[in-house]
């Protein structure tokens, strides 16, 4: 099931010895099935100016407080690091799970947007990508909409610019709009999470959901942006409520 997921993740023991690991963590990490056992120390990292990652699996098994980080990879993908600690179903913590969410297409959002310059390269990223991308303004209305979120969830743009972003969330999950976001001190890229969203039809669809907190030059946040990737690996009835 979690290599279905196409998120890269790497279980280890509390002597940082891999349990196991994704085919998709090959992209981030040199592993191959033989490495199984092996200190995590020990295989060569693909990210560019992270060499921490043996110091904060450590740090979160003595502490139990999870880390989150940005990284890079040598191939120039950005993304969101986290380590937690990896408990049983009986509650035991029997090491920790790394894992690492592709957020390149949200980090060239952020990049874009930061010159006027590059608002006309941001249309063509947005007009182009395979992800679902959304902007909506404070107030949850969604003032962009791009060929894939139509594709993917069958409104139209002329539709989803007279709709509000909770008009897209079951009503189980109204609490988990993207406006939860702007609690105070929030900003930048937030920790991807696998989530639920509607579509025209009335067919649930689950997604992994990146939101980044949009702020203007003089600090004050005026958007939050999405993008959203088809989990295919699972049915909604899967995701717990």
């Amino acid at each position: 099931l979690l290599a279905g997921t196409g998120i890269a993740t790497i279980f280890v023991d509390h002597q940082l010895h891999i349990l196991r690991f994704t085919p998709a963590t090959s992209q981030v990490i040199n592993l191959i099935p033989s490495d199984a056992g092996r200190p995590v120390g020990h295989v060569v990292s693909n990210l560019v100016g992270y060499d921490r990652l043996v110091a904060d699996v450590q740090g979160v098994l003595d502490t139990l407080t999870p880390v989150e980080a940005q990284v890079q990879s040598s191939a120039g993908l950005w993304y969101m690091m986290r380590i937690r600690p990896y408990r049983t179903l009986d509650n035991v913590i029997e090491g920790a799970v790394i894992t690492f969410m592709d957020i390149t297409a949200m980090k060239r959002v952020e990049a874009l947007l930061e010159s006027s310059a590059g608002l006309y390269r941001l249309g063509v990223v947005v007009r182009d990508a395979f992800d679902a991308i959304t902007v909506q303004d404070l107030d949850g209305r969604i003032v962009a909409w791009n060929p894939a979120a139509e594709r993917i969830y069958g409104w139209s743009e002329a539709e989803a610019l007279r709709m509000s972003a909770r008009d897209r969330i079951p009503p189980d999950l109204q609490d988990d709009a993207p406006a939860m976001a702007l609690q105070p001190g929030r900003a930048g890229i937030l920790t991807p999470r696998l989530t639920r969203r509607l579509t025209r039809d009335g067919s649930v669809l689950q997604v992994w959901l990146t939101a980044s907190v949009l702020v203007s030059d003089a600090g004050q946040r005026y958007a939050i942006a999405t993008t959203e990737r088809l989990n295919d690996a699972m049915t909604a009835t899967d995701l717990p409520h």
